[in-house]
């Protein structure tokens, strides 16, 4: 597969994910929204990975990049949906674009990455910029609106966290693999949580959140998360997640379009610092490419 047309596939997924979310959960519960989608998800990667004779890896290190990995899903994916419930979906992505920040954190630790240069500090400190003026106008969130952005903060830790780690396993495993033993330690979790909090089932489930979950399942999950692991795989941790500085532009264009979120001068204000502090961190990438 081609690096670049997998960021750029990775980037589309992303940014419909968090309306995709709330859509897969209205009428339902977002436990069973998280539940189907992901039990779904791991059938499919299975029997692909069947299908096409590419054969589940049981060594020690793969276990432990799936143990990694579905953990982290489990954890990010919880608490992404539980949010969903309380802020609208362009904040999601929003405050998954601190990703990078973290993430660049915690590579410096494990990893033993590069330290941020000047080029590179500003770019992040445009980001942030721009994020804090997205947030600007939201200083006046109820309770619940405020603690799914506490929920959402922790969703971008536990997830900047597996990034970082699984990259850390060093594993080697096809993308297809990876995603799917991810999904085969995600999905019990998360149908146990239903299990516990939510047993009952949805007595009808509509036509829009039906196509949202198998979207999600689909898409979301065993080709994004394959994606992800693929592109993972070849590139540093920090760059994967600064696919989470374009997608908020995107997502909450997708939610003013499709779910008439509201749309301000302080949310372009930040997009266009975002997409400033992107731009700045790609040139210095490029710069040192050439250099080499």
């Amino acid at each position: 597969m081609s690096v670049p047309l997998s960021f750029a596939g990775l980037i589309i997924i992303w940014s419909t994910t968090p309306l995709a979310i709330l859509w897969s959960s209205q009428g339902v519960g977002f436990l069973f929204g998280i539940t189907s989608r992901m039990a779904i998800g791991c059938i499919v990667g299975l029997m692909l990975v069947a299908l096409l004779g590419i054969g589940m890896r049981w060594n020690r290190r793969a276990l432990a990049a799936y143990l990694t990995g579905g953990l982290g899903i489990f954890g990010a994916m919880l608490s992404t949906y539980w949010a969903a419930q309380y802020i609208p979906t362009g904040w999601i992505s929003l405050i998954f674009g601190l990703s990078p920040i973290i993430t660049a954190l915690m590579a410096v630790c494990w990893l033993d990455g590069e330290r941020p240069g000047l080029r590179r500090m500003t770019g992040m400190v445009l980001g942030v910029a721009g994020l804090a003026a997205i947030f600007g106008s939201s200083l006046n969130m109820d309770q619940h609106a405020a603690a799914g952005v506490a929920a959402m903060l922790a969703a971008v830790t536990i997830y900047s966290a597996s990034t970082v780690w699984v990259k850390r396993i060093r594993a080697s495993l096809p993308p297809l693999v990876m995603s799917s033993g991810t999904l085969l330690v995600a999905a019990p979790l998360f149908a146990l949580c239903m299990a516990l909090f939510a047993p009952q089932l949805p007595e009808h489930v509509g036509a829009r959140t039906l196509g949202a979950i198998g979207y999600l399942a689909l898409f979301g999950s065993v080709l994004g998360f394959s994606l992800f692991y693929y592109v993972l795989h070849h590139v540093e941790a920090t760059r994967v997640a600064l696919i989470t500085l374009i997608t908020p532009v995107l997502a909450l264009a997708a939610g003013h379009l499709l779910n008439s979120e509201p749309l301000g001068m302080d949310v372009v204000i930040g997009s266009v610092l975002i997409l400033s502090g992107l731009a700045l961190f790609e040139m210095r990438s490029k710069a040192s490419v050439d250099q080499h």
